[in-house]
């Protein structure tokens, strides 16, 4: 396959991601392997239940944010800008794509700058790949990308699988724990480190809580297949033999559930919880199984796709008023109450 730029490989990706069925094919996330347990006594008025809560300092609407997507190409800006607006609107974080094509010409920066123009007062992610931290060198350069969108933290994703399976891809990983610690020493906001889609092992959580990490997304396996993404960019003829990496990865219940488990050890450890979240009770269930805050990148950006920033908001509504039904039939009235709740048991196979 010809070599393709990081522009025409950003644009490759949010094409098939909203146009192709890159979902896993056989794993699930997992959810359904959970259930609420009933409260018919909630003792609560489903108008007290209240969703709000804070990051980076911030205070949101929601324990939601439209997770890193995309930026680095001409058509990026106006999503971004829909993306953002709707978030600001909304009072909700957003995360950009990987900025890893600002760090290599300045032609594409208004795409992931016009994120804190059109959404002032919101938590903004930025984002860059582990290649790219592992060459410590490069920690300058970051902190301009920080600088770039303003942002509130910066998001590091480890994405082995898909720059494996990806032609172009980067698979130079060692040295990347050692950048990350580097970066959490220097960088100037908040590090989260997450997943693209293959999950985050409770063993890879504390390898980089001993880097000084605290904020971990666990972008587990169950909704975009990231590998899938890139065995599509191949041609016809070389795809069928990658075909067993398509569902490879920890479904994300499982790995939320392993995670959050380091709390008691590490309580300043904060979890997002995305990978397949495709509903307020992908939510729901999340947050009771331990996470601060539910992450959601394909939904979003299809809801946007096809019919603009009013059925992006009408999808996040819905979304929300399914977690906050939750809430009420559980009985519990705050997102730290939903976090603690025993109302939650993992079904019997």
């Amino acid at each position: 396959m010809e070599k393709k730029t990081t522009t025409s490989r950003k644009r490759d990706h949010v094409q098939l991601t909203v146009k192709k069925n890159v979902t896993f094919r056989e794993k699930t996330t997992g959810f359904e392997r959970w259930e609420f347990i009933h409260n018919a006594l909630p003792e609560i008025n489903l108008s007290e239940v209240d969703l709000s809560t804070t990051f980076t300092g911030k205070r949101m609407a929601a324990p939601f944010l439209i997770s890193c997507m995309t930026g680095g190409y001409k058509e990026a800006e106006k999503i971004n800008r829909e993306l953002a607006e709707v978030c600001e609107e909304l009072h909700l974080a957003m995360g950009v794509g990987s900025q890893r094509q600002a760090m290599e010409d300045k032609r594409f920066h208004s795409t992931y700058s016009v994120s804190r123009k059109a959404a002032p007062s919101i938590p903004i992610i930025g984002n860059i790949g582990a290649p790219e931290v592992a060459q410590s060198k490069n920690i300058p350069r970051i902190q301009q990308l920080v600088d770039l969108i303003e942002a509130d933290a910066l998001a590091v994703h480890l994405n082995p699988l898909q720059e494996f399976l990806q032609p172009e891809g980067n698979t130079n990983f060692r040295g990347v724990l050692n950048g990350i610690e580097k970066l959490v020493k220097q960088i100037s906001v908040p590090v989260i480190v997450k997943e693209i889609g293959a999950g985050i092992s409770a063993e890879v959580a504390l390898r980089l809580l001993g880097a000084g990490v605290t904020i971990i997304d666990v972008a587990g396996a169950g909704g975009t297949s990231w590998a899938g993404v890139e065995i599509l960019r191949r041609k016809q003829n070389d795809r069928a033999r990658w075909n067993p990496f398509w569902d490879w990865g920890i479904p994300t219940a499982d790995a939320l559930h392993d995670v959050c488990e380091l709390k008691e050890q590490f309580p300043s450890l904060t979890v997002i919880s995305s990978g397949g979240i495709s509903s307020g009770l992908d939510c729901a269930k999340s947050i009771a199984l331990g996470s601060d805050l539910t992450g959601s990148a394909r939904p979003m950006l299809q809801a946007l796709q096809s019919g603009g920033k009013t059925e992006l908001k009408q999808t996040i509504d819905q979304w929300m008023k399914e977690l906050r039904g939750v809430m009420f039939l559980v009985g519990a009235s705050s997102i730290r109450e939903l976090r603690t709740t025993k109302r939650i048991r993992k079904i019997e196979s």
